[in-house]
């Protein structure tokens, strides 16, 4: 299933993009750090939509880089067990530890032999 929620994330920012670009560079390294992982408890993270805040960066002490939290919009895509799911199947194991079908509905769908007892 896919949901558009609100999520939180840092970022981590060296000294040496301090400049007149210091936002875009935030934003950037946000997109380039979130899309495409997954997390236990929100699922893949698809797209992020909108950024809703950057907050005050904190120095780190000692090290000179600038902590951001920012707090954004997203999309993800949280499968639960039992959902249908439209895939094209595009690979079927039968030799390995673990027989399943695989079938690219990004970033992954995977149903394993305890899904599928009656497939041939």
């Amino acid at each position: 299933m896919f949901y558009h929620i609100s999520l939180e994330h840092e970022i981590l920012l060296h000294p040496r993009y301090f400049g007149p670009n210091l936002l875009n560079t935030v934003k950037q390294k946000l997109f380039t750090e979130v899309e495409g992982t997954c997390t236990g408890k929100y699922g893949f993270v698809i797209a992020v939509t909108t950024i809703d805040n950057i907050g005050a960066g904190v120095i780190q002490p000692g090290r000179g880089f600038v902590l951001y939290p920012v707090k954004y919009k997203a999309i993800v895509f949280r499968p639960f067990k039992g959902e249908v799911v439209d895939a094209v199947v595009t690979q079927v194991n039968k030799v390995t530890e673990r027989p399943g079908i695989f079938a690219p509905q990004n970033p992954s769908v995977t149903s394993d032999e305890a899904d599928s007892s009656d497939f041939q």
